[in-house]
């Protein structure tokens, strides 16, 4: 009998396990597409846990594949859940639990790296960014291939507050290869640090939530997975355009076993490189001949604030491309390699 005032809990009805799903779509992990299931309901509850409480909350769930995450999720309770899928096979399975949770989900048959995040929910569920986080989350189990690019992808929208940020500081709760977490929440000094690290601690609070082993997953991958939760920061730790930071901090990385001043003069033209790197230097109080990965976050923010103001001093700096400089100088010597070489004659018999 139900207490009176109270809601009863929302419960699945009974349905095939995930494994019978798998087997009665005849569904198969595609090893391009760097897919691996998780069968283990245990598991996939204790990964929505990590995302905190989501009673009456409004969820986003990226590649749910045959269902595992998704299952979990609708067991906590949540008000609506949107899942993202590319792949048409895990459909039919995904429609299935849609029927058994009439009017709680809905089904986008679509690539996340592509779809508009920014209408993806309610608007009555927008806050101010200072205020607590919206009822709003992110989760996923996303395949390898993807998950940088897209983390990368969420971070450039964290930074301007846009696609699922338009609604605030939403958190999200995702997977990656455990060498990718440790570069998320690696701090300076550690072998992991990396631009990802970086670029997602001055945006977001980073958490290691636990280690999955391989052998929890079908098929087997050759790695472990971990699950990281981030939470925008109220204020980045770094207050200039994402580009900007972007560009100094995959320039610091470009030779990490380097000083990072080798990295760093590559923001500049050939000519004039020398100079400008050392007022950018100086001016940031760095010491060059630091690691990338000694770097603390004030010294990126350093050289961030500094080579702004140059930026701003001389606005072509910006557009710079190191690499594309390479590759007109390139261009030029094979061009007069090839003006240089005597012409070959036919030889008469």
């Amino acid at each position: 009998m139900a207490v009176p005032g109270k809601a009863a809990a929302f419960r699945l009805p009974p349905l095939p396990t995930v494994g019978e799903i798998i087997k009665l779509f005849r569904l198969k992990a595609q090893k391009q597409l760097s897919q691996n299931f998780l069968l283990d309901l245990r598991l996939t509850d204790k990964i929505v846990r990590q995302a905190g409480e989501l009673k009456n909350a409004h969820v986003c769930e990226v590649g749910p594949g045959p269902g595992g995450i998704t299952r979990s999720i609708l067991s906590a309770g949540v008000e609506q859940l949107l899942l993202i899928e590319k792949d048409a096979r895990f459909i039919p399975g995904l429609q299935m639990l849609s029927k058994a949770a009439p009017g709680k989900v809905r089904i986008v048959h679509g690539d996340i790296l592509t779809y508009k995040m920014d209408k993806a929910f309610p608007k009555h569920l927008k806050k101010n960014w200072e205020d607590e986080p919206p009822d709003i989350h992110i989760i996923g189990n996303l395949p390898f291939s993807v998950s940088t690019p897209l983390i990368i992808k969420w971070l450039e929208n964290v930074s301007k507050k846009d696609g699922p940020f338009i609604y605030g500081r939403t958190q999200m709760t995702l997977t990656f290869q455990k060498e990718v977490a440790e570069r998320l929440i690696a701090n300076p000094g550690a072998k992991q640090r990396s631009r990802l690290s970086v670029m997602a601690q001055h945006l977001c609070t980073v958490e290691n939530c636990f280690i999955i082993p391989g052998q929890a997953f079908v098929p087997k991958p050759d790695v472990d997975v971990a699950v990281v939760h981030f939470t925008p920061l109220v204020q980045p730790k770094i207050e200039q355009p994402f580009e900007l930071v972007e560009k100094v901090v995959r320039s610091a990385f470009q030779f990490r076993r380097k000083y990072c001043f080798r990295g760093i003069e590559t923001l500049f033209p050939e000519s004039g490189r020398l100079k400008r790197t050392e007022q950018l230097m100086m001016t940031a109080n760095v010491d060059p001949t630091l690691r990338p990965f000694q770097l603390s976050m004030s010294q990126f923010r350093n050289l961030c604030n500094t080579y702004r103001k140059m930026c701003d001093e001389d606005p072509s700096l910006f557009v710079y491309n190191h690499r594309e400089e390479l590759k007109q100088k390139k261009a030029v010597r094979n061009s007069v390699q090839s003006t240089s070489q005597p012409e070959e004659t036919e030889e008469t018999e």
